[in-house]
C-alpha cells in the first residue's frame, strides 16, 4: 500500500471501490467478459454474504458499491473478486488487472446516492450510451424499475422480495 494510504475497513460501512484493468486497456470491453464478471461477482455475493449496492462495468474499470463481508476482509474479497476474473478472462494476457483499489467509506446516505448517481452516470459520461438506463452492465434499471438482473442489488425491492419470501414460508 503506498505510504500515507490508509483503508478504513471493517467498520460496517458501505465501500465505494474502483479497480482498472492493467494500463487500463479495455478488457472489459466484451459482453462476454462482462457477463463473466458479473457471474463472478454474484457467485461471491452469495458465498460471502455481502451486499451489493450498486455497480457499473466499463470497457476499462469497475466501481463497486459494497458492504463488508462477515466472514473475510474486504481486502481479501476483492483479491478472490480480481483473481478469478482474470483466470477467466485473462487469455494470453501477462496481466488482467492494476494491483491497486481505490476505496472510499459511505459513511451517509447523501454519500450513498451521489456515488450511485455517479456510477450510473458514467457509461453516459464517456459516450457508450444515451441515458443510464440503456447501459446494461449497471445496477442503474434495477434502481429505476427493480428489474432482477444477474447481480442482485440491495435495495427496497430486494427487502420487499425477501419479507414476501419469509412470510410466504412461515406460512405454510
Amino acid at each position: 500500500m503506498p505510504l500515507g494510504l490508509r483503508r478504513y475497513q471493517q467498520t460496517g460501512d458501505f465501500h465505494f471501490i474502483t479497480f482498472s484493468c492493467y494500463q487500463r486497456l479495455p478488457f472489459l470491453a466484451s459482453p462476454h467478459a462482462k457477463q463473466t464478471f458479473e457471474e463472478i461477482l454474484e457467485t461471491l455475493r452469495k458465498r460471502h454474504h455481502f451486499y451489493i449496492g450498486g455497480y457499473v462495468l466499463m470497457p476499462e474499470h469497475v466501481h463497486l458499491l459494497l458492504s463488508e463481508p462477515p466472514n473475510i476482509p474486504l481486502a481479501s474479497l476483492l483479491r478472490v473478486l480480481k483473481g478469478e476474473t482474470s483466470r477467466r478472462l485473462k487469455s494470453k494476457r501477462e496481466q488482467f488487472w492494476q494491483r491497486r483499489y481505490y476505496d472510499f467509506n459511505v459513511f451517509t446516505e447523501d454519500k450513498r446516492v451521489e456515488k450511485l448517481r455517479y456510477m450510473h452516470r458514467n457509461p453516459v459520461a464517456r459516450g457508450l450510451c444515451e441515458k443510464p438506463e440503456d447501459y446494461p452492465w449497471s445496477s442503474f434499471r434495477h434502481w429505476s424499475t427493480g428489474e432482477l438482473g444477474r447481480v442482485e442489488i440491495e435495495s427496497q425491492w430486494t427487502a420487499r422480495r425477501r419479507e414476501s419470501l419469509a412470510q410466504t414460508h412461515s406460512s405454510r
